[in-house]
């Protein structure tokens, strides 16, 4: 393959791949008009990404009180919205455009957020308890509530009667409750279990940031850029001054007669010039951060980020799922009681207090049967999928960590969705999955559905996952597990690639690496440089191509990918048994293989009649139609972004 076609064809591809730096510059302008958008609707509702405004509302809400639990619920919903909008601010902003500042800005926004709203759950508790003695139940004489809400569900059971027969507690049309020992059937208690749909307890994961390092490069690499088109447009306006002062010169009475006009004239391509001259540095530069930004995603940690104690969870290996189960044993407040019309209650300084159980202090040499662990019974988040049995967790607030120690006697009903252990002592409780179990995949494909719209099918052990991809949207299409149709709330729905990823993972859907997932997951391992280059061109070419796994891909070196490919116009009737293409890249090579997928051995010879090329779009243009070509060339920059960006998220050129 001759130098000047190789650069020819490079050419064309960088023109081509102009639509990256244009989707990002789209969803730059979208981030700045949701602001201006939020600020002109004035709804009373702060912006999370500005400090004064959030600081405010958090100070604001602190000063209010005596909150009841429904108030608390219903607030919860926006200060759940703006913990979201802060979280999707670090996850969806490119790693590049990140102030170190901003980030520990909002953090600790989000913390803060997380720590108020707990705070007001327990004040609200404990306005309810003092009530308690009111609304008892006419049977059992306790108190027994049950609220639920789309983010919360709350049980909370208050031991008035304090009859030491009663150990055995159910909350009413469920299937959650406990069974406590004598000792607190017997204590002035209340018992409450607070299932937060979400996770407000695991500590924050660490935001995607680039090395030094990389940033030099970027550095380097836009100041030479700037640099050459500067430049180019000095000698460019050099040699159109040279022509305009021969021209004066020729023409010096003309333009001593036209005077004014002329200047203008001439001023207007001058004017101009450093316009376009802009443009073109900021899409520059934007292309060499996205670039950058996509190889981080790929990027690969030498080692696990930190040393494990005993029976510690290791977070990068295990995911919580279904939410927290926050377990308490309360101390009962003092009861409203009336008073010639009036209600009188006692209001301790304290506030709520935790029951301690067991005993820190205890000399009671059997005090394992005196104070033995307690069973607890919890009901399974709806919304999310177990492949195994659940692992339980609970939480070391002294450590700030995830632990397996004091949980026992494990049993789990997967038809009823049920889940009973024995608890030593009362916590925050998880649920657990390996967040590696649906890897490595065993195939997947790419096919166009429509005009910039694709399917993304990726087969698991358990699962098949079907996933659509529109614009900058996604959806999940549908999903399999064990071969069987399963419903879900995630169907149907159309999101952001970050938002439909991060909603996949809270249901137990995760089918995206992380830098440490090759630590705990046997791949293939491909160069990130290859992969990005790979993925990037595979979108480009996804409105008229399909592509597929191939068993060849674990045979070439880590620097060369091997995969399928077919054209696909939307006309074509769905065929039974498609002709694939073969089809070897390197990232700077792609070549069409001589082998099939039915072959018996692995050889990189050439196919006959066909040559090397630098790209995949060169590759497929030597046995594509016109039709297949111009819908490429007409595809829509952000679908073309989103389907890398899916590509880039899944990896599944190296975990297949």
């Amino acid at each position: 393959m001759d130098l000047e076609r190789r650069n020819e064809e490079l050419e064309e591809l960088y023109l081509l791949e102009a639509c990256f730096p244009e989707a990002e510059k789209l969803k730059r302008d979208n981030r700045f008009l949701s602001q201006w958008k939020h600020y002109i609707e004035c709804d009373g509702s702060p912006d999370p990404s500005i400090a004064q405004e959030i600081n405010t509302f958090i100070t604001l809400w602190k000063e209010e009180t005596n909150e009841t639990l429904e108030e608390v619920i219903e607030k919860s919903k926006l200060v759940l919205n703006l913990i979201e909008k802060l979280k999707l601010i670090l996850l969806e902003t490119p790693p590049y455009d990140l102030q170190g500042k901003n980030i520990i800005q909002y953090q600790e926004s989000i913390l803060e957020l997380q720590e108020l709203l707990h705070l007001k759950f327990n004040r609200a508790t404990e306005i309810l308890l003092r009530q308690a003695s009111t609304l008892a139940d006419l049977d059992s004489g306790n108190m027994e509530k049950v609220i639920q809400d789309e983010n919360v569900t709350l049980y909370i059971w208050a031991n008035l009667k304090k009859n030491p027969r009663h150990r055995s507690i159910r909350f009413s049309e469920t299937q959650t409750g406990f069974e406590i020992p004598r000792i607190l059937a017997t204590s002035d208690i209340a018992l409450r279990l607070l299932h937060t749909h979400y996770d407000h307890v695991t500590p924050l994961s660490p935001v995607l940031t680039p090395s030094q390092e990389h940033i030099s490069i970027v550095t380097d690499f836009v100041k030479e850029e700037v640099k050459s088109v500067q430049t180019a447009v000095s000698e460019d306006l050099q040699e159109e001054n040279k022509q305009e002062n021969e021209s004066n010169s020729v023409h010096e009475e003309e333009t001593k007669a036209e005077g004014q006009g002329d200047v203008e004239e001439q001023m207007c391509p001058v004017q101009e010039e450093p316009e376009a001259t802009k443009y073109e540095m900021e899409m520059k530069l934007l292309s060499e951060t996205v670039s950058a930004a996509q190889e981080l995603l790929l990027e690969n940690a030498s080692e696990k980020p930190y040393f494990l104690e005993e029976n510690e969870v290791d977070l990068c290996q295990f995911t919580t799922l279904g939410g927290v189960y926050h377990l308490d044993i309360l101390e009962l407040p003092p009861q409203c009681k009336p008073m010639k019309g009036w209600m009188i209650v006692e209001i301790l300084k304290e506030g709520l207090q935790k029951y301690t159980y067991p005993p820190e202090t205890t000399e009671d040499l059997e005090a394992e049967n005196v104070f033995p662990p307690i069973e607890v019974t919890l009901e399974v988040h709806e919304n999310v999928i177990f492949f195994e049995n659940p692992m339980v967790a609970r939480w070391d607030a002294e450590g700030k960590q995830w632990k397996t120690d004091g949980i026992s006697n494990v049993s789990y009903k997967s038809e009823e969705r049920l889940i009973t252990f024995n608890l030593e002592t009362f916590c925050p409780v998880t649920l657990i999955q390996d967040a590696h179990i649906n890897m490595p995949y065993q195939s997947w494909e790419l096919r166009p559905l429509d005009v910039n719209k694709v399917l993304l099918t990726i087969t698991t052990v358990f699962t098949e996952l079907q996933i659509q991809i529109k614009e900058n949207l996604c959806m999940l299409a549908s999903i399999k597990v064990n071969n069987k149709n399963h419903s879900s709330i995630l169907e149907e729905k159309w999101m952001t690639p970050v938002s439909f990823i991060i909603a996949l993972k809270k249901a137990g859907l995760n089918i995206f690496p992380t830098g440490h997932s090759h630590l705990y997951v046997v791949i293939n391992y491909k160069h990130p440089s290859v992969e990005v280059k790979a993925y990037r061109q595979m979108a480009l070419l996804s409105s008229a191509f399909a592509f597929c796994w191939s068993k060849w891909n674990t045979a070439c070196e880590s620097k060369k990918t091997v995969f399928q490919v077919r054209e696909h116009l939307l006309k074509e009737e769905p065929i039974r048994n498609p002709n694939w293409t073969l089809l070897m890249f390197s990232g700077d090579r792609a070549q069409s293989l001589k082998i099939n997928e039915s072959s018996d051995a692995f050889s990189e010879a050439l196919k006959e009649e066909t040559e090397f090329h630098s790209t995949l779009y060169h590759m497929v243009k030597d046995f594509a139609s016109q039709e297949a070509m111009r819908a490429v060339r007409r595809s829509n920059c952000q679908f073309v972004d989103s389907v890398c960006h899916m590509l880039l998220s899944t990896r599944l050129l190296s975990y297949s």
